[in-house]
């Protein structure tokens, strides 16, 4: 996404904040300038999904950009904000369908999902997507920022320069977060 792209974008964003807007013109112009980005985001998530997922990234998408346009309690900023948002959203889309699906199997059929290099190459093993998502709340409680950092990052996507923006804090703070962050994440699924 170039430079004006982001701006214009941000532009649209601001227009959702404003109250006499006109909604589905707006919702229509943000899904068509934020679908790339939400489509790839989707195809990452759904890539450490397991085989056969009933799930599919266009439904991922769709999903979770309901929730999001019909989040009034947002007040967007920019893309970077918007995209960390959109992965938690996904992410608890999975969560949740995951949690349906292995009650529905009464504990079979665990979803499992492979962290890639972002943890490191020690990391490159398949983990329940489950254990994944009750490591990082674990962790949130201990420091919720480099939680933040790991979910804008892992599932975000987001470069580190973006992450700080996004959380108003300098590079080399996420630097910090992201490697205390897997180190924690690392051990944490290992001896799960």
């Amino acid at each position: 996404m170039s430079e004006s792209d982001r701006s214009d974008f941000t532009k649209i964003l601001l227009q959702m904040n404003d109250e006499g807007a006109d909604k589905p013109e707006i919702t229509h112009k943000l899904l068509e300038a934020m679908y790339p980005d939400l489509r790839i985001l989707a195809q990452n998530l759904m890539r450490r999904e397991r085989r056969g997922h009933t799930l599919q990234p266009t439904a991922l998408v769709h999903e979770a950009y309901v929730k999001l346009v019909d989040d009034a309690r947002v007040e967007w900023q920019d893309r970077a904000q918007f995209m960390g948002i959109a992965a938690r959203a996904m992410r608890q889309l999975l969560v949740d369908h995951a949690r349906r699906h292995s009650a529905a199997k009464r504990g079979g059929g665990l979803q499992r999902v492979t962290l890639d290099d972002s943890f490191g190459n020690d990391m490159a093993q398949e983990f329940e997507i489950m254990a994944l998502h009750d490591a990082l709340r674990k962790f949130a409680q201990m420091d919720e920022r480099a939680a933040k950092v790991v979910e804008l990052k892992v599932f975000g996507g987001l470069k580190i320069q973006e992450i700080a923006h996004v959380l108003d804090v300098s590079k080399r703070t996420v630097d910090g977060d992201w490697a205390m962050a897997r180190m924690w994440l690392g051990r944490e699924l290992r001896e799960q």
